[in-house]
């Protein structure tokens, strides 16, 4: 039996205590998913479709992969692999040719709701930061400025790195900071979204992470680069997940 200790949707990450440890469980060894690589040999151990202690293998197809939640969220930094997972194989590990853990195996792109070799997992660093504090308070908070960001397609178009804003929460951070979104339709430019306290972004995946390294409730000095010009803009981060 177990029982539910904490939940982060925005994640897709949960906690739970066992009420009886089995005598013969073992943790995993972790490993670490900030020097992983594309080509990388991979595998996920679950239980797809009933079938228990099922292991398969694959490469890291890709990183910094954005995924969306159920809740309409999305998490940031999502590892891309090739190694078959199917329906029961979420909440599984993602492990390393030494056999390290460097995901939690979330969820599968496929059309029919079986491995078509596009599968995902959350890096292990990631869970790293948000386990303990879901075992403390049971819930996190996720950093944000109240703004919707673009994949990487359109500043890709335009041939800039950054991270281009598509939309304004109305009287969020983002739009009290003076931060302006692109209207595709109008074909009105927008900021984007260029270093977050000096340090370059390049993806969603790297904003997120930087707004969580600057914490909810503290300002960032964003560089924006709006038209042919670049500025700085302060702004605070908020707890977007706050009632």
């Amino acid at each position: 039996m177990a029982c539910l200790i904490g939940a982060a949707s925005s994640y897709d990450l949960a906690v739970v205590q066992l009420v009886r440890r089995p005598n013969a469980l073992r943790p995993i060894p972790l490993g670490t998913s900030t020097d992983l690589r594309v080509g990388q040999w991979v595998f996920a151990i679950g239980n797809p479709f009933g079938l228990s202690k099922t292991l398969t293998q694959g490469i890291v197809s890709a990183l910094d992969r954005t995924l969306p939640t159920d809740n309409g969220r999305e998490v940031a930094g999502v590892i891309q692999t090739d190694a078959a997972i199917n329906p029961g194989n979420s909440g599984g590990p993602l492990l390393d040719s030494a056999g390290r853990l460097i995901g939690v195996n979330t969820a599968i792109l496929s059309q029919s709701g079986s491995s078509s070799g596009v599968g995902f997992a959350i890096p292990v660093d990631l869970v790293n930061n948000i386990v303990p504090r879901l075992i403390e308070k049971g819930r996190v908070p996720r950093a944000g400025i109240g703004i919707a960001a673009d994949d990487g397609s359109l500043t890709s178009r335009l041939g800039v790195r950054g991270v281009a804003i598509l939309g304004v929460a109305p009287g969020g951070p983002a739009a009290r900071a003076g931060l302006r979104a692109f209207d595709l339709d109008r074909g009105v430019m927008g900021d984007i979204i260029t270093a977050v306290n000096g340090k370059a972004v390049e993806s969603v995946g790297q904003l997120a992470r930087a707004l969580e390294a600057v914490g909810v409730g503290n300002r960032a000095v964003l560089t924006i680069q709006r038209g042919e010009e670049q500025r700085q803009l302060e702004v605070e981060v908020t707890d977007l997940d706050q009632p």
